[in-house]
This record gives C-alpha cells, structure tokens and sequence, in this order.
C-alpha cells in the first residue's frame, strides 16, 4: 500500500483505499474478455464464412490458382503503356496498342466462355496460353528493338488469347455449392476479394518491373500464367461437365440440350418457354454489357491519365502503388460486402455502389497532386469490388449455370470494349493537352457511364426480381 499511495501521490485515505480493494478488481475484469469476445465475433462474422469455404475439397487450390493465372490483367495494360512510352516517346501509340488488345480480348472472351462450355476448361485453356506466351515473347523483343509500329499492331492481338480464368472459378463455385445460393454469393463475393489482391499485387510489381525492364514485367507474368494454370488445371474434381458431356449424358445433341435448357430457364423466369431460344442475349443482360462497356471505358481512361498526371509531376514510380490502393480499397469492400447476406434489393445495391465509383473518379480533374488522387481512391474503392459482385450475381438471374462462363465472359468483353475506347480516347487528349486532358476525358465519360447505366434501369431491376437459375436442370 505504500509504494501504491507514494505512486499516485496521495495519503492514506478511504477514497485510495476503496480503489485498492480487492473486492474492487473483479468489476473491470469482464470487460477485458467482453471486448476480446466482440473481437472474435466480429473476426467470426466477417471472416469465418470464407474459411469455410476454402475448407471445402480442393477449392482453396483451383481459387487461388485462377487469380496467380489472371495476372495478365492488371500488368499487360500496365507493361504496354510504359514500356512504348519509353521506347517510342508517344501515349498515344500506347493507348492505341492497349486498344487493339483489349478490343481482341473483347472479341475473344466471349468466344472462350462458349467453347470452355461446350468442350471443358482444359481443352481449351492449354492451347490458349501456349498462344498467349509465344505473343508475350515476340512482343516485348519488338518493343526493345524499336521495330515499325505495324508490326506491334499485328502482334498485340495475341495477348487476347488468356482463358477466362475468373469466369471459369466463378463457374466450379456455382457447380460445387449448387443449391446453397447464400454460400454462392459469399463465394463470389471471395472471388472478388482473390481479384482485388491480384490488382493490388499486380499494379505496383507492373509499374516497377516495366520502368526497370519490359522484359522483366513479361517474364513475371509468364511465370504466374504457367503456376496458376497448373495449380487450376490439374485440379480436375471440381471441374463442371461441359455441355457436351451433359447432353451425351442426356442422349441429346449439344444443341438440342441448349434449347431444353433455355426452354426451363424461361420457365422458371416466367417467360414463355416456347419462345426461349438458344442464344443468352436477352434484354437483361444486354442492359448489363452496355453498363459494363462504360465502366471499362472511364476507368481505362483514368489509368492513363493517372500515368501521365504522375509522370509530368516525377512521381511515375508511385503510379503502381496509386492504382494499389484502389484495388486494397476495394478488396476491404469486398470483404464486408461478402460477409454480410444483405436484405436490401439487388437494384439497388448495384446502382448505389456504381454511382459513389463513377461520381468518385469525376473529380480527380480537380487533383493537384497525385496523393490527393491516392485519397479519392481509397474513399471510393469500398464499392468498386461490390459492383462487379453485383454484376456478377444479376448473372446468376440471367443465364442458366451451364452458360454461366459465357455469361460472365460477355460481361468482360463488353468492359475490354469499352475500355479500348477510353484509353483510346484520353490518350489523344493527354497527347495535346496533357495529364489534365486525359481527366477531363474521365469526368465525361465516367457521368455518361452512369447515365448509360440507368439507360437499362428496367432491364436491370426486372431481372434481379427473378429467380436464381443455379438450379435449372435437364
């Protein structure tokens, strides 16, 4: 009791006594366990339903491999523009090439997801990236030697040739929890936060690697392509039955099995299952590709302008790091997003999360300074990950689960369109008026993206009130 009353500086008194009691101490003992109890509980909400799933057989190994796989995405754009930047001084003649490749992956997803559904995901992903790393290879030897830009125009298209790794995850989801449609949501939702870690790794390694060496930044990616196919593609349990092996099983042709398919999922949407045809495109997810075109198109167009606004202020290291916090910002989201099972209408969840990203990014034309523009994505990147979950569950109303990496490869080609015409476009307009150019560019497009976006409102809302097709069956 001395060393205790010297310690607060006070005489022997009831008041320091009562303090001091024994009796007393056990009063703030339960709160110690009370908040390290909340603690868990909120580590147990947020996280504990995606340990579970990656519990599940095989599904941490075929997950994480797709998103090693997918590293193209983030870096090719990335490598493209900084690599002919440097070699041949012209946005540009960059813009341009990121165009043509992501035009070619427009073209290309689509086709990939019908072909991975009819014949399997093996069959045709092998053969994709034997295309892809050939055309990696010649591409970046061209750069470095300074060859005639035709021949990079020529050879760029080939970078399209990456299997829709993405859809193709989301697809052994759907098939492996078919039935629980509360754990497909959380799934997609983990999927979205696997994405985002490969932007936030992926962005950063492409601006430094590139600035060091495009053969370098090539190099990295090969090797991701070919670790993340092996961990994906030999996992063969979870791999869904192609469509050819569910109509020789049905003793249907593949076409005859389509159109009985298409015919029940018009049944269970309430539409007139005689007039079901085999094609996907319906009203609905015409509406949802048109969105999609203009979010690739803003958002392409602020990946260089932020490239350009960097570089005229010195900062062109820091671009990777910038674009990284988007994709931390938004990969928090995503993990908040999927941890909860939301009450609130899909619409507009959808149109809530699309509106804060798109009037978001319209202000960076009044940035000065590339940590403002950092700030701004990290406030806004909370509802980037939740609009593609979005996106990706109005899917599972829209096509049956045998389309579904069609589906969702129609909604990536849509987004590669519009993505070459933004970069397209900004990278004219930064070559005549500079990083600011480029950014009134985004304001423009990132408002029209919105109001295109509620173009298709009806579309949009009709399809989220009909029923989930994950069980549609033959």
């Amino acid at each position: 009791m001395q060393s205790n009353q010297s310690f607060n500086g006070q005489s022997n008194g009831p008041t320091n006594e009562s303090s001091a009691r024994p009796s007393d101490q056990p009063s703030d003992q339960p709160f110690r366990p009370s908040v390290l109890q909340a603690i868990k509980d909120v580590n147990h909400r947020v996280f504990g339903g995606y340990a579970e799933l990656l519990r599940l057989p095989h599904a941490a190994r075929y997950s994480i491999g797709s998103v090693i796989a997918c590293m193209p995405f983030p870096m090719i754009g990335m490598t493209i523009t900084i690599s002919v930047q440097h070699y041949y001084g012209s946005y540009g003649l960059a813009g341009a090439l990121t165009a043509v490749q992501a035009i070619a992956l427009a073209i290309l997803t689509p086709l990939l997801g019908r072909l991975v559904d009819k014949f399997g995901q093996r069959q045709i992903s092998i053969p994709s990236i034997i295309i892809w790393i050939v055309a990696a290879i010649a591409l970046v030897t061209c750069i470095t030697h300074r060859v005639p830009e035709w021949m990079l125009y020529v050879i760029t298209p080939f970078l399209a040739f990456i299997p829709p790794w993405g859809a193709m995850s989301r697809a052994r989801w759907t098939n492996q929890l078919k039935g629980d449609n509360e754990r497909i949501n959380r799934a997609l939702s983990l999927s979205g936060v696997f994405d985002e870690c490969m932007w936030v790794v992926g962005n950063p390694l492409a601006s430094i690697l590139a600035v060091i060496s495009g053969v370098l930044a090539f190099s990295f990616t090969g090797m991701c392509v070919i670790v993340g196919a092996l961990m994906f593609l030999t996992e063969l349990s979870t791999e869904p039955p192609s469509q050819t092996q569910l109509a020789r099983a049905a003793g249907l042709t593949r076409k005859q099995y389509r159109e009985r398919e298409a015919a029940r999922a018009a049944a269970v949407q309430g539409a007139d299952a005689d007039k079901a045809k085999d094609s996907i495109l319906g009203p609905g997810l015409i509406a949802v590709c048109v969105t999609w075109f203009g979010l690739g198109a803003f958002q392409s167009a602020t990946g260089i302008s932020i490239i350009a606004f960097a570089k005229e202020q010195d900062m062109a290291q820091y671009t990777g790091f910038v674009f990284a916090c988007f994709s931390f910002s938004s990969l928090c989201g995503a993990l908040v997003y999927g941890a909860k099972n939301w009450v609130i209408p899909l619409w507009k969840r959808f149109y809530f999360c699309l509106a804060v990203v798109n009037l978001g990014i319209s202000c960076f034309v009044f940035a000065r300074h590339l940590w403002v523009i950092m700030i701004i994505y990290l406030l806004i990147g909370v509802c980037q990950a939740p609009t593609w979950i979005n996106g990706n569950q109005i899917m599972l109303h829209l096509v049956p689960p045998s389309r579904f990496t069609e589906g969702v490869a129609w909604m990536g080609a849509m987004n590669s369109i519009g993505a070459s015409f933004g970069s397209a476009v900004a990278g004219q307009f930064i070559d005549r008026y500079g990083a600011h150019g480029g950014f009134m560019t985004v304001t423009v497009l990132a408002l029209a993206s919105l109001a295109i976006a509620f173009i298709g409102f009806r579309q949009i809302k009709t399809s989220t009130e009909t029923p989930i097709l994950a069980e549609v069956t033959v």
